[in-house]
């Protein structure tokens, strides 16, 4: 089983920045990729951010330019670099792994999530 653990939200000035990190734990064979996303109140949930096994990086077009998603793969870390943030950025912020096992099969895991909140 894997489970993930994010840090980093909380808040801040618009403006401002914040880093977010996802730390996934257990039996991980091949990752395929990491994504963020985020749930803001009366709205759907929708992906920010998405690095590849291979290192490719794609982006939400209301986040490119201020943030960057990058990885660590020896920690089995997934970090979002925020910033200008902005009031509309408020929201809960999660990750997402999906991973291949061993026998080729593919899950996916999310994380707990964590509180953005952009004050104005």
């Amino acid at each position: 089983q894997v489970q993930l653990v994010e840090s980093g939200g909380g808040l801040v000035q618009t403006g401002g920045s914040l880093s977010l990190s996802c730390a996934a734990s257990g039996n991980i064979f091949s990752i395929n990729s990491w994504d963020w996303y985020r749930q803001a109140p009366g709205k759907q949930r929708e992906v920010v951010a998405t690095i590849t096994g291979g290192g490719s990086t794609n982006y939400a077009d209301s986040v490119k330019g201020r943030s960057t998603i990058s990885r660590d793969n020896a920690k089995n870390t997934v970090y979002l670099q925020m910033n200008s943030l902005k009031p509309e950025d408020t929201a809960v912020y999660s990750c997402r792994l999906v991973v291949t096992s061993n026998q080729g099969l593919e899950a996916r895991y999310w994380g707990q999530g964590t509180q953005v909140t952009v004050s104005s």
